[in-house]
C-alpha cells in the first residue's frame, strides 16, 4: 500500500466498533457480572469434585432451589443486555437472589457467585443512560476582545439565571404571601 491509498477497515474492526457502541449503550458489565454469578450458584450443588481418588459430591437438599436461583440470575443478566429499561428491577432482583443463595446454595456458590451477583446488581441499579451529545459541540466560545468586555451577542443578559421561583415583578416567591 502506498501513502496515497486510503486504508480500509476490516470486518473485525467494524464488528468491534459496533459491539463497542452497543455495549456502551446498556448496562453490559452489570449483566455480565450477574451472569457470572448465576453459573457457580447453579453448578456447585450438582458438581462432583475429584480430589485424587476421592469423589466429593456437593449434592444438597436445596439443589433445585440453587438451580432456580442460578437460572434466574442468568436470565436477569441476559435481560439487562437486551432490555435496558428493566435495570432497576433486575438489579434489585439480583441482589435479593444473591442474598437468598447464601443459605440455599452452598454459601452462594462458595461466595464466588454471591459476590458476582451482588456487585452486578449494584452496578445495574447505579447505571444510568448517557446523555445524547449536544448538537452544537463544534461551537467555540466567544473570547472577549482586548478591552476585556465581550461583545453583546456573546452575553445574553435578557434571560434570568434565577431558579428559585421568584417572580421578578413583585419579588415574591409564594412562600410568605399569606398576609
Amino acid at each position: 500500500m502506498s501513502a496515497d491509498t486510503p486504508a480500509t477497515r476490516g470486518r473485525f474492526t467494524d464488528w468491534r466498533l459496533r459491539f463497542r457502541a452497543w455495549r456502551g449503550d446498556r448496562p453490559f458489565w452489570a449483566g455480565l457480572f450477574i451472569l457470572f454469578g448465576g453459573f457457580p450458584i447453579a453448578y456447585f450443588p450438582y458438581a462432583n469434585l475429584q480430589l485424587g481418588h476421592v469423589t466429593l459430591a456437593m449434592a444438597t437438599t436445596a439443589g433445585a432451589g440453587s438451580l432456580i436461583i442460578g437460572v434466574l440470575l442468568i436470565v436477569l443478566g441476559i435481560s439487562l443486555w437486551f432490555q435496558k429499561h428493566v435495570r432497576v428491577f433486575a438489579g434489585v432482583a439480583a441482589i435479593l437472589l444473591a442474598l437468598v443463595s447464601i443459605p440455599v446454595s452452598n454459601l452462594g456458590g462458595f461466595v464466588i457467585g454471591f459476590l458476582f451477583a451482588l456487585i452486578g446488581g449494584a452496578m445495574a441499579i447505579a447505571w444510568a443512560p448517557g446523555a445524547p451529545p449536544a448538537s452544537g459541540q463544534g461551537v467555540e466560545p466567544t473570547i472577549a476582545p482586548e478591552g476585556g468586555v465581550p461583545d453583546s451577542t456573546a452575553l445574553d443578559m435578557s434571560k434570568s439565571n434565577d431558579v428559585s421561583g421568584t417572580i421578578p415583578a413583585t419579588g415574591a416567591n409564594g412562600r410568605h404571601s399569606a398576609g
